[in-house]
């Protein structure tokens, strides 16, 4: 009687499979508008509670193993076209080629060197900024900034407070972590884009 109960279940197991890959079908043909998730839940729910049984007769463990397989097969399709439904076919691809495609080399060391586009004049010394700077320095800085940015034809980004706060801290970070007394700060254009750089000076 067991055995004849176990049977059914496994027919019933692939019946269901059956009805939920058709269902599926038709919510990829446009035939139903929403996908069938409750009947996959049930499913799931289904498979789960007979993986628990001990399949002792070994043509029973090996179909519940082959329709389980069966309908990993589908979940696979159905979250790959459900991804492409989503993304769009085009942009999927382009996704799946990507994720398939090789990584590049990387450039070699000149190529990478040369790759940054530095556009601002290179003789433009670094301006020192100490504990308890006064501000001139940071106006020399904010000046140089003003000047890159009306060669791009922009303006800054941030008001002179605005720069000195951020120079005060950055030069008390840099300060504390090299053991420097001073910092230099200059402004320099890379890929179109105004850039200030620092390092620390050791008087």
């Amino acid at each position: 009687m067991a055995r004849i109960q176990k049977d059914e279940e496994i027919d019933r197991l692939e019946e269901d499979i059956r009805r939920l890959k058709n269902k599926f079908d038709q919510f990829f043909a446009g035939i139903q508008k929403m996908p069938p998730t409750t009947d996959r839940r049930n499913l799931e729910a289904f498979i789960h509670e007979l993986s628990k049984q001990n399949f002792r007769d070994n043509t029973r463990r090996f179909r519940f193993n082959t329709l389980l397989t069966r309908y990993n097969q589908y979940r696979e399709m159905w979250a790959r076209r459900m991804r492409e439904r989503e993304e769009g076919p085009l942009d999927f691809k382009r996704r799946q080629a990507a994720l398939e495609a090789e990584p590049a080399a990387p450039p070699p060391p000149a190529e990478r060197a040369a790759k940054p586009r530095v556009t601002s004049n290179g003789s433009d010394p670094y301006v020192r900024v100490a504990a308890g700077t006064q501000g001139e320095e940071i106006r020399r800085i904010y000046d140089q900034l003003s000047q890159e940015h009306g060669k791009l034809g922009t303006r800054p980004n941030m008001t002179f407070e605005q720069l000195t706060d951020m120079i005060t801290k950055q030069s008390e970070v840099v300060r504390t972590r090299y053991n420097v007394s001073a910092v230099g700060f200059r402004v320099e254009t890379v890929d179109g884009k105004v850039k200030l750089k620092a390092k620390p000076i050791q008087e």
